[in-house]
C-alpha cells in the first residue's frame, strides 16, 4: 500500500497488518515520507491504539536498522528498558541493571549480563543523563559496550547512537508532544539482542499487546509489568500487573509486593527532584542504603534475575539482589562500567 492508501485506511479505523506496518517503517526509515505524512501515521495509530501486528511490523523493521553491539553469548543476556511516560521517580531500572550484574549465580546458572537500552529525558533525569553523572561514558562505542559487558556484567547502549534510521521522525514527534508508537519500540528493539527482558509500560492497556509481540519476536522470556499506580517499575504502593512471556505463551498476574514480604510505601518515597537527587540515590542503594528506594531495586532486580535464569524464582531474586548490594558487588559493576566506557 502507498502511505496515502495506508492513512485512508487508518482514517477509516481499520488496522494494519504485520507487513503493511513494517513497509511502512521502512520507508520512513529510508526518508521516503515527509513530516507531514510521519505525523499523520503516527497520530491515526495512537488515537486508535496500536494493535500486537503493528507492534511486530514495526519492530521488525526497527531491528533491521540498528547499530549491533557484538556480543560473544546471549546467555543470560537481559534488558531493563521501560517506555517512560509513567509518575517520575528516580531511576530504578539503572540501579537494577547493577545489581542484576552484581548478583552471584547459584550453581548451574548463567550470570546476569544486562544491556540497557536507554536514552535521555524530557525531564532531564533518564537513564543516560543518571549514568553520565556517576562517571559512565554514555557515548562508547560499541566494542567498548561488548567489553562493559564483559568485565562490568552491564553495559549502557544509547538509543540516539544505535537508532540512526529514525531520525527521520525526530520532527514529527517532537511537534506532536504526545507518546506515540516509537515510544514502546525501544524496549523491542535492543542493540545487544537481548532475547530475555524486563519491560515497564506507561499503560496498562499496552501490557498485553506488548508480551504478545514479544513472543511473537521470539523472546526467550520477559516480564511486561505495570503498577496499578501507574509506575512502569514492579511497584511497593500496590500490586502490579505482570505479563510473562515463555515458551511462546503469555501468562497474566497480579503482584502483591507483601508476598515478598516487602512493606508498602508512597509514592513520594520513591521520588526525587533534580538529576544531583536522582544519581545521589543510586550510589546509595549501591553502597547498601536501606528504606523503600533500595526496597523497590530489589523487588525489581529479582524480576531481572528470574527473567534471566540467574534466579529460579522471585523469592531466590530477592536474596541474590540482597548479597549483590551487600556484598559491594552492585557498586562494584558500576565504577567497573565507568571504569571501561572512559578507556
Amino acid at each position: 500500500m502507498s502511505i496515502h492508501d495506508v492513512l485512508r485506511s487508518l482514517l477509516d479505523g481499520r488496522t494494519l497488518s504485520a507487513d503493511d506496518t513494517e513497509a511502512v517503517f521502512e520507508d520512513i526509515f529510508a526518508g521516503d515520507l515527509d513530516e507531514a505524512q510521519i505525523a499523520g501515521f503516527l497520530s491515526l495509530v495512537q488515537t486508535r491504539g496500536v494493535t500486537v501486528d503493528e507492534l511486530v511490523g514495526a519492530a521488525r523493521a526497527m531491528r533491521r536498522h540498528v547499530l549491533n553491539v557484538p556480543v560473544p553469548t546471549t546467555a543470560g543476556l537481559i534488558d531493563t528498558c521501560g517506555t517512560g511516560g509513567a509518575p517520575k521517580t528516580f531511576n530504578i531500572s539503572t540501579a537494577v541493571a547493577f545489581v542484576a550484574a552484581g548478583a552471584t549465580p547459584p550453581a548451574g546458572r548463567p550470570r546476569t549480563l544486562v544491556a540497557k537500552h536507554g536514552n535521555r529525558s524530557r525531564t532531564g533525569r533518564g537513564s543516560a543523563e543518571v549514568l553520565e553523572l556517576l562517571g559512565v561514558n554514555v557515548g562508547a562505542s560499541v566494542d567498548v559496550q561488548a567489553r562493559c559487558l564483559e568485565e562490568a556484567g552491564a553495559c549502557f547502549c544509547f538509543a540516539i547512537h544505535h537508532h540512526p534510521a529514525t531520525k527521520h521522525a525526530i520532527g514529527p514527534r517532537k511537534s506532536l508532544g504526545f507518546p506515540t508508537i516509537f515510544n514502546v519500540l525501544g524496549p523491542l528493539t535492543n542493540p545487544a539482542a537481548a532475547p530475555r527482558q524486563l519491560i515497564g509500560i506507561y499503560d496498562r492497556n499496552l501490557v498485553g499487546k506488548m508480551a504478545h509481540a514479544l513472543a511473537r519476536l521470539g523472546a526467550e522470556r520477559a516480564m511486561v509489568v505495570h503498577g496499578f499506580d501507574g509506575l512502569d517499575e514492579i511497584t511497593l504502593t500496590d500490586k502490579t500487573l505482570i505479563a510473562h512471556v515463555e515458551d511462546g505463551q503469555v501468562r497474566l498476574e497480579d503482584l502483591d509486593p507483601a508476598d515478598l514480604g516487602f512493606a508498602r510505601c508512597k509514592l513520594e518515597q520513591l521520588q526525587v527532584t533534580t538529576l544531583e537527587d536522582a544519581a545521589r540515590v543510586v550510589r546509595e542503594i549501591l553502597g547498601g542504603n536501606p528504606g523503600p528506594k533500595r526496597d523497590i531495586v530489589e523487588l525489581n532486580s529479582a524480576a531481572a534475575l528470574t527473567v534471566a535464569g540467574t534466579a529460579e524464582n522471585l523469592a531466590q531474586g530477592v536474596e541474590l539482589a540482597r548479597q549483590a548490594i551487600d556484598s559491594g558487588a552492585a557498586m562494584a559493576s558500576l565504577e567497573k562500567m565507568a571504569e571501561v566506557s572512559n578507556s
